[in-house]
């Protein structure tokens, strides 16, 4: 018999639960076990805690652990986000808003509509256009309604979770359902040189702990792949220069008693003077935070800006209210690591790096990070070396796409409000493949062809959303009419009137959410 491949996961919260989670399900249970899984983590280092949103992935990671939709939701404070809404991003106007939905464009990917929709682009919005999702956001509705199985829905969708909770509901499941050992200790130091694998974490109750694989989910300490292999952070604060974060827990109504508020189902991302604030929707409070760079303002100005910002969003609130609630400051080094799997050592989560909240990427790349290991437990040992070099190039990959997609979003800005907005459009800290993009899409906008990897994590039809949605289809000129021009007709339509239907069939919210609840 094949003796089960021994795994230690170092530090809990989502990261660390998360990747222990999909490990033990798909290789820990059985009469023959592929693998052991144990967690250490200190009962002296708190969770973060702050990273409230996920992508439509989350889906199907939940399916694949074996937790129902309805513990989820009642258990993490869940409610469905179905994309995101940005303020403020291209002028600062009263009306500048566009949508980044998860639905893709209708007849994507074999149909291209956006200079189909160019005649229409003052009447219509770009997302309003190709999908319904934009609409029934702006509505407050829900992506399903009652009738729906777990985990499907009349439009894709994510969830807006409390972190917390999340890796509460992680850890009970993993050690009560999938047979997760769990360590709570110190890790005091490494066994093992720079130039070879870990052959033991020395820690402070229960003394060595030896594995096959170290997957290092310290989070910002990276006590593996940092302290130990001493692998390098890969800066990228010259161009995506946030470097902290303010995090607020906002009440709904009148100390939080008022639970009829609607919930909104899409993070509402608004650009402010040296930053962007947002704003996610749960059952039982919201979760309102402010992302800015140091170099252009301070942690007083930042916060008191916050809290003007949750002063005129929070209208149940009152002023000495908002003056009590707690503010929580993080710090960021903008980066990733320049090698993510090191000898048996592999870094998942805050350990690999983090950019910034927007668009909620830290979470889908534990997801995307974690499954490749999964995925590749039965790789012979002697192989490990490739799997180690492929997960690398690949993760690699994932974090400068995900890079360029960030910087889009404050490129293509024409807010001339601060130093911040224009320090973002200086050309000097883009990357070549964006510059590149940016000059060929204002004559021919985002297509297949742009993201030709087969598991981008941000699609075309993303870049098409920020594109369009930042006012860059003026620049294009609308196809001539061709053999294609009337499907696009009709897709526009069936668009419309789904829209119609949804509009009266879909449940607002906060209303399914509490159906769910009381099941």
């Amino acid at each position: 018999m094949t003796k089960p491949i021994d795994i230690v996961v170092v530090g809990g919260g989502t990261a660390g639960w998360l990747t222990a989670c999909l490990l033990a399900a798909e290789h820990g249970r059985g009469d023959l076990p592929r693998a052991r899984i144990r967690l250490v983590e200190s009962a002296n280092v708190p969770s973060i805690g702050v990273g409230e949103g996920t992508w439509p992935s989350m889906r199907s990671t939940l399916q694949r652990i074996g937790i129902s939709e309805r513990d989820f939701i009642v258990q993490c404070d869940a409610s469905f986000k179905q994309g995101s809404t940005f303020k403020g991003w291209r002028t600062g106007a009263s009306d500048d808003q566009y949508h980044h939905p998860f639905t893709l464009p209708a007849g994507y990917p074999e149909m291209n509509l956006g200079q189909y929709w160019l005649p229409y682009q003052s009447q219509v919005e770009f997302a309003n256009a190709v999908t319904a999702q934009g609409r029934i956001c702006e509505m407050g509705l829900a992506p399903k309604n009652a009738r729906s199985s777990e985990y499907s829905a009349a439009l894709n969708y994510g969830y807006h979770l409390d972190a917390g909770k999340f890796a509460q509901l992680l850890q009970q499941h993993g050690t009560e359902k999938l047979g997760i050992e769990h360590i709570i200790d110190d890790v005091l130091s490494v066994e093992g040189g720079l130039n070879e694998p870990i052959s033991a974490l020395n820690t402070k109750a229960h003394g060595q702990l030896k594995a096959d694989l170290y997957i290092d989910c310290s989070g910002f300490a990276a006590l593996l792949i940092d302290k130990h292999y001493q692998v390098p952070l890969q800066s990228v604060r010259d161009g995506l220069f946030n470097d902290a974060a303010i995090a607020i827990q906002v009440p709904y109504g009148n100390e939080g008693k008022n639970q009829n508020e609607p919930i909104a189902s899409n993070t509402i991302a608004c650009a402010q003077t040296h930053g962007w604030t947002w704003d996610i929707g749960l059952y039982s409070r919201r979760g309102m935070g402010y992302v800015y760079a140091s170099d252009f303002t301070n942690a007083e100005q930042a916060e008191a800006t916050l809290r003007q910002h949750i002063a005129n969003t929070s209208g149940n609130l009152s002023e000495s209210q908002i003056e009590q609630l707690q503010a929580k400051h993080i710090k960021l080094n903008p980066g990733y690591r320049t090698s993510f799997w090191q000898h048996n050592c592999v870094a998942i989560g805050l350990s690999a790096g983090f950019i910034e909240p927007l668009e909620a990427s830290a979470i889908a790349l534990v997801e995307v990070a974690a499954k490749y290991v999964s995925d590749h437990l039965n790789i012979p040992g002697e192989l490990y070396s490739t799997v180690a070099k492929r997960f690398n190039q690949t993760m690699t990959a994932h974090w400068q796409k995900i890079i360029d997609f960030l910087k889009l979003h404050y490129v293509l800005s024409k807010r001339d409000d601060s130093e911040y907005w224009l320090a973002h459009r200086d050309e000097r800290y883009w990357s070549d493949w964006l510059r590149e993009s940016v000059q060929l899409w204002q004559h021919n906008s985002p297509t297949l062809y742009d993201l030709p990897m087969a598991m981008e994590m941000f699609p075309a039809a993303s870049f098409q959303y920020v594109w369009y949605g930042m006012n860059c289809g003026a620049l294009l000129q609308p196809v001539t009419p061709d053999i294609n021009t009337d499907k696009a007709a009709n897709l526009f339509q069936q668009v419309a009137q789904q829209t119609r239907t949804l509009a009266q069939s879909l449940p607002e919210n906060r209303e399914l959410l509490m159906w769910m609840r009381n099941q």
